[in-house]
């Protein structure tokens, strides 16, 4: 009797089912508190088995190695992290209301999630030297872009103005701020929340120029 692809490799006849997809997301989030604590380049299958309930071969059974399994944890946090703003987007009638609560947002998750952050800037990072994260991270930067244009055209509209950046500058600007004032949190150097609110709330209204009403 001939032999099927599944049967010879059960794992990969399983990709996409959901039970398979469920254990993979499982895993991800077991794993992801190891990841933060140590990096990237410190972490490997074995650390993360040893952390968490699944033994080594599973682990290994689901992920081919170190690497699909980081990236894999850091587009299912990130993906979370993509709608992050939306409640406040959605709920906001004027634009103050809005800005303090993109404020308040941001410094929630850069107090209650660092080692996650730091987690995503280390894979960047890893990115410009191993050309099999690019395309990955590329496409989480690409959606957290989108995340802070949704912000910034929702206070344009709320404010009468209009964007004067591309989404590309934006998010590149709240990127920087977010990603300073994240160095300065974990090194416990003081000032750095009331710093991040302060730029924030200064930086969105200097992103948007009010509309002419008198252009055609």
């Amino acid at each position: 009797m001939a032999t099927t692809q599944a049967q010879r490799n059960p794992a990969r006849s399983r990709r996409g089912t959901g039970s398979y997809d469920e254990r993979r997301i499982k895993l991800a989030e077991s794993a992801l508190k190891t990841l933060g604590e140590l990096g990237y380049a410190r972490t490997s299958l074995r650390d993360i088995a040893a952390n968490s309930e699944f033994s080594h071969g599973v682990v290994h059974y689901y992920f081919r190695d170190k690497t699909e399994l980081i990236v894999y944890c850091v587009r299912h946090y990130k993906t979370q992290c993509m709608h992050r703003y939306d409640s406040v987007v959605e709920a906001s009638t004027t634009a103050d209301e809005l800005l303090t609560g993109f404020a308040d947002k941001l410094v929630e998750t850069l107090m209650g999630e660092p080692s996650m952050h730091r987690l995503w800037y280390d894979l960047r990072s890893q990115s410009m030297f191993q050309e099999e994260l690019r395309e990955d991270v590329y496409d989480i930067d690409r959606g957290l872009e989108d995340m802070i244009w949704r912000v910034v055209s929702r206070y344009a509209d709320l404010s009468d103005s209009r964007p004067i950046v591309e989404s590309r500058a934006a998010y590149s600007m709240f990127d920087g701020i977010f990603e300073g004032t994240l160095r300065d949190f974990l090194a416990d150097r003081s000032g750095a929340v009331d710093w991040i609110r302060a730029q924030v709330t200064n930086l969105l209204p200097a992103l948007c120029a009010p509309v002419d009403s008198t252009s055609n």
